[in-house]
């Protein structure tokens, strides 16, 4: 190989590497379980729409952040000068440019998912950048962040099925624990007090006793629950049935899928994840706790974002989808395996 050629290709490595710390490749593997809990939640199956909804929340996170190491980048000079844009291995103008190209895929993928799911992706992105440009050093900023995450599961209830309450109260644990993570992380370049890493356990503990709950009612895929006979339909209800049968115009079924979601496996497989979800925090946020310098906090910080994967499983066992809680679940090896070499704060 010539030497310029191998110059160029060490070159091109390191640029990757650069990209790859500047976009958080690890914390990735937290996004695509909250558009497939969100659709879990509202008893749909996943489709291409869901799809869509996943790549729209991958651009999303990822537009969220290169913009915030874009808005830190003066403090970043002085607490981290070995993030990519301090130490010059990105370009400021180079890393504004792809959080707008993010941001503009990200919608625009929302809007190819339906209008219902491009109604949340466009809230979602304006929090983004506004937590990243304004709110993240006011006190508001771990509520803002909150929301961000709860938007993102809600995104994909609204693109598999065009609605989101049913999804309300998953997003709301998903919220909670995102709240207590950001607070933690205020702390984690200077150290602090024990009081955010206690607030993120006690956190941990209540959202783990919620997950182990059994839920009210039966998880089902729309229409009457499973056993229950079915509802007579009026005329002008069959006749919008017959309107909206898949293969019509790309409009979705009418008709509610009678074949239950919920599985015997359900309830111990959200039992195990909910302990996977506990035991990945538990012992980091103890140990901040105990002691609150700036590393054992970034490592708890780190552990919390992990965490959110086998949350999302859980939440997706909780509601019956356990092949989908499975595969998400599969990614939080992968996910401890790449933080090693990129960190995900």
């Amino acid at each position: 190989m010539h030497p310029s050629a191998g110059g160029r290709a060490q070159d091109g490595w390191a640029r990757a590497a650069a990209w790859a710390e500047l976009l958080r490749l690890p914390a990735l593997f937290t996004v695509p379980g909250d558009a497939l809990a969100g659709a879990a939640a509202v008893a749909a199956r996943p489709d291409h729409r869901t799809l869509l909804a996943i790549g729209s929340s991958v651009c999303l996170y990822e537009a969220g952040m290169v913009l915030n190491d874009w808005a830190d980048r003066a403090e970043d000079a002085l607490e981290r000068p070995h993030r990519p844009l301090p130490s010059g291995r990105v370009s400021p103008a180079a890393a504004f440019t792809a959080a707008c190209a993010l941001t503009a895929a990200g919608l625009t993928l929302a809007g190819r998912a339906g209008r219902p799911a491009l109604a949340v992706a466009a809230p979602l992105a304006a929090t983004v950048w506004s937590y990243d440009l304004v709110l993240k050093h006011k006190p508001v900023g771990p509520l803002a962040m909150a929301a961000a995450r709860g938007l993102d599961l809600l995104l994909g209830a609204s693109a598999t099925a065009g609605r989101t309450r049913p999804a309300l109260p998953a997003a709301g644990l998903l919220a909670t624990h995102t709240f207590a993570i950001t607070t933690l992380s205020r702390q984690e370049t200077r150290g602090g007090t024990p009081a955010p890493a206690l607030a993120a356990l006690a956190t941990t503990a209540g959202l783990t006793w919620w997950l182990r709950r059994p839920p009210t009612t039966g998880p089902r895929i729309g229409g009457p629950r499973a056993g229950s006979p079915p509802s007579p339909l009026s005329p002008g209800r069959a006749a919008h049935v017959l309107r909206t049968l898949p293969g019509r115009d790309g409009q979705r079924s009418a008709l509610p899928p009678s074949k239950p979601l919920s599985k015997p496996l359900s309830a111990p497989l959200t039992a195990a994840l909910a302990a996977a979800y506990a035991g990945t925090t538990a012992r980091p946020y103890a140990h901040a706790a105990l002691n609150p310098s700036a590393p054992l906090t970034q490592r708890a910080v780190g552990a919390g974002i992990r965490a959110m994967i086998p949350l999302q499983a859980a939440l997706m066992a909780r509601s019956g989808a356990t092949a989908g809680a499975v595969l998400t679940a599969a990614l939080a090896p992968v996910a401890r395996r790449l933080a090693r070499r990129v960190s995900v704060t």
